[in-house]
């Protein structure tokens, strides 16, 4: 057996692009207290705007743009499974979102490495009735991608 030299974090590390982005409606019941870093952040993919009132995220070649959110407990993952209607169990499709592994970036296009990100599919978004929000920023408490978010 060989040995690895990789050394992984205890922490779990989510890319949050929608309510639960510091400001919007699910941050403070969900992150603000359990959070032990956050850092403005970009993933490659699609964002829609859903007529519910939040987002969804799909894989895709353009940059969404949120936060990357870092927690030192890992039962954040089982609340927010909850929240996004996860569960891994069930087929993809019976998921309302489905969680997987993404690579994030900051400024200059630099990895921050891996995190969650929880994803829809295109059919679920368009059946859904969503629509792109092709500047890569969604929000619901009124502050523009310029004004919130520098990179």
């Amino acid at each position: 057996m060989v040995e690895s030299n990789i050394q992984f974090s205890d922490l779990v590390r989510v890319f949050v692009y929608g309510t639960l982005k510091p400001g919007e409606a699910n941050y403070k019941k969900y992150c603000a207290d359990k959070i032990i870093d956050v850092k403005k952040a970009f993933v490659q993919g699609k964002l829609f705007a859903l007529p519910m009132g939040y987002p969804a995220m799909t894989l895709g070649n353009t940059q969404v743009y949120g936060y990357l959110l870092s927690f030192s407990n890992p039962r954040i993952l089982n609340d927010l499974d909850v929240l996004e209607d996860y569960q891994s169990t069930r087929q993809s499709p019976e998921n309302l979102y489905n969680r997987q592994i993404i690579q994030v970036y900051q400024a200059q296009s630099l990895s921050l490495g891996w995190a969650w990100v929880y994803l829809m599919t295109l059919d679920q978004v368009n059946q859904l009735g969503g629509f792109l929000q092709p500047d890569g920023w969604w929000t619901d408490c009124g502050l523009t991608a310029k004004y919130s978010y520098d990179l």
